[in-house]
């Protein structure tokens, strides 16, 4: 059998206060945790769960405290170079247009500069905006920003793509075009993909398989289901199926005890 893509094995991960030396807290612990090539994984969890902190382990951002990280059967040192990572926050640079901004990967990785203008040309092209290579990110709308994030993050043609949450920022119908994006440019080429959402519906509409982690400290997988949903999907009319109802009422049966933790420690906090 093939080496999954990733392949987290009981990883903890435990920070020191930088105010309190002598505390520390335990995001994630005895988390195992695999993507096969391929397939489309999604975390759930509620607030402060590790979801992102397990994607960092996996992007190589963040060394585990305890555990194992493997990439392709290969121990995970340094930056995991084989993933591109797509994240909440707006990751262009403002003083780049969208063509510049695509281009800039390949240009640190020695493309030269010919290949580079053609190669983001086209993923410009297949996100919707081939039209709009000229302009600076303060000239467009959010989701032509996050279109040009996305041909920023697939024009290195990863073989794992890491994605924390990047559309929770858009308007619903906006949202749903992104996912259906992804979706469709995921069919094509069938990459390895980690999906951190708070959204259940997002989470169950995308993936092959959903994993529930538990509140934190010390989060762990809780339980995981396999999505058997026929592909291609579209993730508005995906919502309406019977079947997505029973995995819906499902998951959200196993996750909502542990929302309702997360959310009386986030009371606490404030």
């Amino acid at each position: 059998m093939a080496a999954p893509a990733i392949d987290l094995q009981g990883v903890a991960c435990t920070f020191v206060s930088k105010d309190h030396p002598g505390q520390r807290y335990t995001a994630v612990q005895g988390v195992d945790l695999s993507v096969g090539a391929g397939e489309f994984v999604s975390v759930v969890g509620p607030t402060g769960c590790g979801k992102s902190t397990l994607l960092n382990v996996a992007a190589g951002l963040l060394a585990p405290s305890a555990g194992s990280v493997q990439i392709f059967g290969e121990p995970l040192t340094g930056t995991n170079r084989r993933a591109g990572y797509m994240f909440q926050a707006e990751s262009l640079m403002p003083w780049r247009t969208a063509l510049q901004n695509v281009m800039a990967g390949l240009q640190f990785q020695g493309v030269a500069q010919a290949e580079a203008r053609t190669r983001a040309q086209e993923w410009l092209a297949r996100v919707g905006l081939a039209d709009f290579g000229d302009r600076y990110p303060h000239q467009m709308s959010g989701g032509m920003r996050k279109r040009a994030s996305l041909a920023q993050t697939l024009v290195l043609d990863p073989d794992i793509i890491l994605m924390d949450e990047p559309f929770s920022a858009l308007d619903i119908q906006t949202r749903q075009l992104m996912e259906n994006e992804v979706l469709s440019l995921w069919q094509a080429k069938k990459k390895a993909v980690l999906f951190i959402t708070h959204d259940l519906d997002e989470a169950i509409a995308m993936s092959d398989r959903v994993v529930v982690m538990s509140a934190g400290p010390a989060s762990h997988p809780m339980g995981e289901f396999a999505i058997d949903l026929p592909r291609p999907r579209d993730v508005a009319e995906v919502k309406t199926q019977p079947r997505f109802l029973e995995l819906h009422a499902a998951i959200w049966g196993e996750l909502r005890e542990e929302v309702l933790k997360g959310y009386a420690q986030q009371l606490k906090k404030a």
